[in-house]
């Protein structure tokens, strides 16, 4: 009563389940392996942003590229602020979704040296292409505090650098770039802004990345293996409920056969 399963409807499901569990078994361990990225991630933030702010200068340089291990981590710089060459970036959103833009300043060191401080958030105006409204950086020499973060690059964010922008209007924040707009020596990588905060709350200041949600992906990799142990269960099932249908078929046939006999 098992021969059905040599026909050519069962050996196409038979294959199609074979290939469907490894598969199945390989989305789960995927799964599982972004999880443990995403918890990897949330420690090295919280660590980063725990940690003993350190100049800015001893894990930078020109040109340098900031790795995952740094990224978050706390940095001071000292400097007075170039408001004449600040720029705003584009498509930003604040802490409640709202589009705008960030500022981004330039901070010159007592070397001559600049550091790129992200202020905050602030909204656009009425216009578009218009430089938004933006509070005046301080004056004078300041000390700063903030996270460290890595060169933005369109692969990297998925931003499309674009050209013909309006004057002082930019994509990304990315160091080469800037130097090559200001004519000046740039740190790698930006110091986003934690302290001083402003007085008046604008440029609204960036928040915390999120290090406390670890995402679905455990929960996928569980679905995932459970959908691979479905499998050979449900062809089982389809093949016991095969056969009762076929050995009541047959039985039927026989009754059918036995009647006119009998009569």
């Amino acid at each position: 009563m098992y021969r059905f399963v040599l026909t050519r409807q069962w050996v196409f499901l038979t294959l199609m389940a074979l290939a469907l569990i490894p598969a199945m078994i390989e989305l789960g361990f995927w799964q599982y392996h972004r999880h443990e990225h995403r918890v990897a991630q949330n420690q090295l933030i919280e660590a980063n942003l725990r940690a003993k702010p350190v100049p800015m200068t001893e894990v930078t340089s020109p040109g340098h590229r900031v790795p995952r291990a740094d990224f978050w981590r706390a940095v001071t710089a000292t400097g007075t602020y170039d408001s004449a060459h600040e720029v705003v970036v584009r498509m930003r959103t604040d802490n409640d979704d709202k589009v705008g833009f960030h500022v981004l300043t330039p901070l010159v060191l007592s070397d001559g040296r600049v550091v790129l401080v992200n202020r905050g958030w602030v909204p656009g105006g009425d216009d578009p292409r218009a430089y938004p409204p933006v509070p005046t950086a301080p004056t004078g020499e300041v000390t700063v505090t903030g996270r460290l973060k890595a060169d933005e690059t369109s692969g990297g964010s998925g931003i499309k650098d674009r050209k013909g922008l309006p004057d002082r209007q930019v994509m990304l924040i990315n160091s080469a770039q800037q130097a090559e707009y200001l004519g000046r020596t740039v740190l790698g990588g930006y110091l986003e802004l934690t302290a001083p905060a402003p007085a008046d709350g604008s440029p609204e200041p960036i928040a915390d990345p999120d290090h406390d949600s670890i995402g679905p992906h455990m929960a996928y990799a569980v679905q995932w293996w459970l959908f691979t142990a479905a499998v050979p269960v449900g062809w089982v099932v389809l093949v016991r409920r095969e056969k009762r249908e076929r050995q009541e078929a047959a039985a039927r046939a026989e009754a059918s056969r036995q009647e006119p006999a009998t009569a």
